[in-house]
């Protein structure tokens, strides 16, 4: 019988797709989710060391007039979107090399926040290759789907992300 590692295990690690992944030698933009929030890391990898170059969590949104009676939905399509466009504008700001995407052990449901979060990075102007139809739909990533309509909301953050030097 064979014994995986720990981290294959507690399915936190799928090594063979991290193999592919450093093999490319290419930075790696890093999605993760947690119950309240979603976390992108810019992760440049030397001899497989991890060195995060920018971080950017949807707690961040909060500085650009994310309403404190959404903070619950800080996990959501919205959130995902809104921080990929932020993280994808200061990788832009600093001229970094374009990176991957690493969804992890995410499965990639078309439709979901993962690729909330990569039409965000895509909007802001960074080149990654994908399919139109794995996108949400526009109402989805506006919010009109929340408890409340967050269309205005969402387009002030917006505004205020793309208005940033």
């Amino acid at each position: 019988m064979k014994t995986f590692k720990r981290r294959r295990r507690e399915n936190k690690t799928d090594y063979g797709n991290r193999l592919k992944l450093l093999k490319s030698e290419t930075p790696r933009i890093v999605f993760r989710k947690t119950n309240k929030y979603v976390i992108l890391q810019y992760v440049v990898s030397e001899e497989a060391r991890d060195k995060v170059i920018i971080g950017v969590t949807s707690k961040n949104l909060l500085k650009y007039g994310w309403p404190k009676e959404f903070e619950g939905s800080l996990k959501s399509i919205p959130a995902a979107y809104l921080t990929g466009l932020l993280i994808g504008k200061k990788i832009l700001k600093e001229k970094l090399k374009t990176p991957i995407v690493d969804f992890g052990m995410i499965r990639p449901i078309h439709k979901t926040k993962i690729y909330g979060f990569l039409k965000g990075l895509i909007d802001s102007g960074i080149e990654i290759k994908h399919k139109a139809e794995i996108f949400p739909e526009e109402e989805k990533i506006k919010g009109k789907n929340l408890k409340k309509d967050f269309t205005e909301t969402f387009t002030k953050i917006k505004s205020k992300i793309e208005q940033e030097k």
